[in-house]
C-alpha cells in the first residue's frame, strides 16, 4: 500500500525554518517518520489508515479534512522537524558522512541544534494536546479513534515526551 503523506513538503517549508530552497530529498523521509511513529500513536491504526485511505483516494472531506488541516498537520510539521534537526547538517556520500560548511555561515552546534530540537518538542506538545482535546470530545464523529482491536495501535492520551529515569 502506498504511503499517503499527511503534510506537504511546501507545507513544512512553510511552517518551519527550512528554507524554502532545501531539496525535497533532505527531508522528506522524516515527514513519513514523524507521521509513522509519532502521528499513528496519536491517532490509533484504525483512524491513522481511514485519513490515509481518503487522502489516496482523494475523498477526505468533512469532519476528517478538518482534524487534519486544523490538527494533525501542525503536529506533524513540528514532529518531522524534531526528527529532521539532528541529521539536517548532514550527507552520506561513497567516501563517507560529510557536515556541511558555508564560507559565510557558522554550523550550529549539537547545543544550538538540542535547543531547536527542544523548542519543537514544546509545539509538539501544544499542538499535541489540542488534538487530544478536541478528540476526546469529539470522538463521536471519528468511530475509528475507538475501534482498534488487538494487533492495532491504540491511540496515545499522553503528551508527557520525557525521558524514562530509573
Amino acid at each position: 500500500m502506498a504511503t499517503a503523506l499527511f503534510i506537504t513538503t511546501t507545507d513544512l517549508k512553510k511552517n518551519s525554518i527550512i528554507d524554502g530552497n532545501v531539496d525535497i530529498d533532505k527531508f522528506i523521509q522524516f515527514i513519513k517518520i514523524a507521521q509513522e511513529i509519532h502521528i499513528r500513536n496519536y491517532l490509533g491504526s484504525k483512524l491513522y489508515d481511514k485519513i490515509s485511505s481518503d487522502i489516496i483516494a482523494d475523498t477526505l472531506t468533512g469532519n476528517y479534512l478538518s482534524l487534519v488541516d486544523t490538527f494533525v498537520k501542525p503536529m506533524l510539521i513540528h514532529f518531522a522537524m524534531v526528527e529532521y534537526l539532528p541529521f539536517s547538517a548532514f550527507q552520506i556520500k561513497n567516501g563517507g558522512i560529510y557536515k556541511h560548511t558555508s564560507e559565510n555561515s557558522e554550523t550550529a552546534t549539537k547545543v544550538e541544534v538540542d535547543f531547536l530540537v527542544d523548542k519543537q518538542r514544546n509545539f509538539c506538545e501544544y499542538y499535541t494536546q489540542r488534538f487530544l482535546d478536541y478528540i476526546c470530545n469529539n470522538s463521536t464523529l471519528f468511530p475509528e479513534y475507538t475501534e482498534n482491536i488487538s494487533g492495532d495501535v491504540y491511540p496515545d492520551k499522553d503528551t508527557n515526551y520525557q525521558s524514562w529515569v530509573l
